[in-house]
């Protein structure tokens, strides 16, 4: 199957992420998002991406037109009729993405395949609402997107072989590595790095060290490029909190559960970067 088209519905920061590396590899993009205001926030963030590509001299002024010109702004999902791909980016949210994927399911072409970027929520419950789950699947881009190489690549029970190999090879098309993962909570990536996450945060909630120093440890004891309370800031905690809640539902094992902190910090409106205060200030 040749992908030319694909839309993504959420413009947010993976949305707008997808949407620039698949116009980059020259296909035709439909960005759709519910609301105008969001819309217009992530054609303005695609913008500002490729114009630091042009002042780092990585890319043409003529070239980054030629690549804007391939996303189309779209304000109704009915436009879903024209895509081979529709790549779901909304909200972690499994009541959401349910209603989105029973919606398209009636609008998209028989051949369309259906992807969701959930970060841990299971391939298999999205599909079972649509009258195609083979061609449902799960393609978990890293964030941020234009730099990430990883796509984990997720079969639900019915995802067809065929449409697990258009997506590694659509993966690959985007310069993106794809990676074989099975439908558990969290996949690989979230279930590792989120309770590694968590577990930081319990080290401040008992007061073994301050913010600072659980990030210093892990930078140089353990070679990460970020610390584990500055990646969460990064994430959003209350994306955090969310897939805490998701492993330790999914798996019913303690070693999910949520640290307290994390829950106070959420309720509080310390989001992270994105409100302006988290562990750090912004």
């Amino acid at each position: 199957m040749n992908i030319q088209t694909i839309m993504v519905v959420g413009a947010g920061q993976m949305g707008s992420g997808i949407a620039q590396v698949a116009a980059v590899s020259g296909l035709r993009v439909l960005l759709h998002d519910t609301s105008p205001e969001f819309l217009n926030r992530g054609m303005l963030a695609i913008n500002k991406q490729l114009n630091r590509s042009v002042e780092k001299g990585k890319l043409t002024l003529e070239g980054m037109d030629e690549i804007y010109s391939r996303i189309q702004p779209a304000e109704s999902v009915e436009q879903a009729e024209q895509a081979d791909l529709v790549i779901e980016a909304i909200s972690e949210n499994m009541a959401l993405k349910v209603l989105l994927f029973h919606r398209l399911d009636g609008i998209c072409p028989p051949h369309t395949i259906m992807a969701t970027n959930t970060s841990s929520l299971p391939i298999s419950e999205i599909a079972a609402v649509t009258g195609r789950p083979a061609q449902i699947i799960g393609m978990h881009f890293m964030n941020p997107v234009p730099v990430m190489p990883l796509v984990e690549v997720i079969r639900g029970l019915e995802t067809s072989q065929e449409v697990f190999e258009v997506v590694c090879g659509l993966s690959e098309r985007l310069g993106k590595t794809p990676v074989e993962v099975n439908d558990f909570p969290g996949f690989v990536s979230n279930r590792i790095l989120m309770p590694m996450i968590n577990e930081a945060i319990f080290t401040v909630y008992e007061g073994v060290a301050s913010v600072e120093s659980v990030d210093k440890v892990m930078k140089l004891g353990m070679n990460h490029p970020m610390g584990p309370l500055e990646l969460a800031d990064f994430i959003g905690l209350d994306t955090c909190l969310s897939i805490m809640e998701i492993l330790f539902d999914g798996f019913k094992d303690s070693k999910y559960r949520p640290c307290p902190l994390l829950r106070k910090y959420v309720k509080a409106g310390r989001l992270g970067r994105k409100s302006g205060q988290g562990f750090y200030t912004y």
